[in-house]
């Protein structure tokens, strides 16, 4: 028996790459013959990471497809092509009315996504939801299938490398960091964080933010925080970073003083851990999977109001006592996003799908 994945693009760095190769890891130990097919791999994976999918065949109806569904793509219409037993792993994908006001490649995308998961409902014996939030989204589109819950599959480990020291240098000086770690995008709301930073740096001159993440093809969007961030005379106080390499990601995560995420709609949100991982407080909008996230973890606030936000900030760089409370409590969350712990739910949610056959 053979168990395969399949997915559009398997990228280098981005989380549903690293969640694929991670359980291909998985698959791997728990004694099957396992490989990741996709239309498109990124050059800078190590070789041998995935195969093309024209490469794919000889599949038996006994064998296993992992089928990641994240974006809008033919492939998801060839799924039924495969006479083999299939599962769905549901990352979510975000709603097009996000993207209609920068982006009508992004809208139709999305929006042709959203057919693909309605096309699926009766395609797939079984799903596998990263959050609650995701699994109530299949539910809400008719899905009858069993669904279960399992987080992304992150390699903390990866977490240990070196920092950029050239970029914890130059934001070392004093100045209180707020960060968002996540791609410049409408759904994540920047606009908010610049917003509520707006109100902050009143409380505090002595502040920046930094905005980690690629704008690429949402540029109408990132010109348009530009000219806002401007506007509000915070031009030399909020940074976009654009594309960055992982060590200076990492850099970031070390300087900061606080994550502060007003997303409107996220699937999972992995950043959300990766601050758990670096001990820095975060303070997040309760919408979509954000608190399915947090756990009980975070700062979770219910009103994006910029000026009850930047209070919320100021309280949290503040009070000592309530940090030490926020990072305890982020690191309790941390230990079910243990790559061992989750590497176990996923190994048990796939033996018991095999036995149910």
């Amino acid at each position: 028996m053979r168990i395969i994945q399949l997915l559009p693009t398997l990228s280098f760095g981005d989380a549903i790459g690293n969640d694929t190769l991670a359980l291909k890891g998985a698959i791997h130990d728990m004694g099957y013959e396992t490989e990741v097919y996709a239309e498109n791999i990124d050059k800078r994976l190590p070789a041998g990471s995935g195969l093309d999918i024209s490469k794919l065949s000889g599949l038996k109806k006994d064998d296993i497809i992992l089928y990641h569904k994240s974006t809008g793509t033919d492939l998801t219409f060839k799924i039924d092509e495969f006479k083999c037993r299939r599962i769905m792993v549901y990352h979510n994908i975000t709603p097009p009315e996000f993207f209609r006001p920068y982006s009508p490649a992004a809208t139709a995308l999305t929006e042709y996504g959203y057919k693909g998961v309605e096309y699926l409902k009766d395609k797939v014996e079984y799903c596998l939801a990263d959050s609650s939030y995701n699994r109530s989204d299949l539910l809400r589109m008719g899905y009858t299938c069993p669904i279960d819950v399992r987080p992304i599959l992150i390699r903390f480990e990866d977490y240990k490398q070196t920092p950029d020291e050239e970029t914890i240098r130059k934001y070392s000086d004093g100045k209180k960091n707020l960060i968002f770690v996540g791609r410049i995008a409408p759904n994540k709301k920047q606009e908010d964080v610049i917003r509520a930073f707006y109100h902050y740096k009143k409380l505090n001159p002595e502040s920046r933010l930094i905005l980690v993440g690629s704008y690429s093809g949402m540029e109408n969007y990132y010109n348009r925080l530009v000219k806002y961030a401007a506007a509000l005379g915070l031009k030399d106080d909020v940074v976009f970073t654009g594309h960055i390499k992982f060590s200076a990601i990492l850099a970031f995560y070390r300087i900061a003083d606080v994550f502060v995420c007003m997303s409107a709609h996220e699937g999972f949100c992995v950043p959300l851990a990766e601050a758990m991982f670096f001990d820095v407080p975060i303070v997040a909008l309760d919408t979509s999977a954000i608190s399915d996230t947090l756990g009980g973890s975070g700062f979770l606030v219910d009103d994006n109001d910029p000026v009850f936000v930047s209070r919320v900030i100021d309280r949290v760089l503040n009070d000592e006592a309530l940090r030490n409370e926020l990072i305890s409590g982020q690191r309790r969350r941390l230990k079910d996003f243990s790559y061992e712990k989750i590497k176990d739910t996923f190994t048990e949610q796939l033996k018991n799908f095999i036995a149910a056959k």
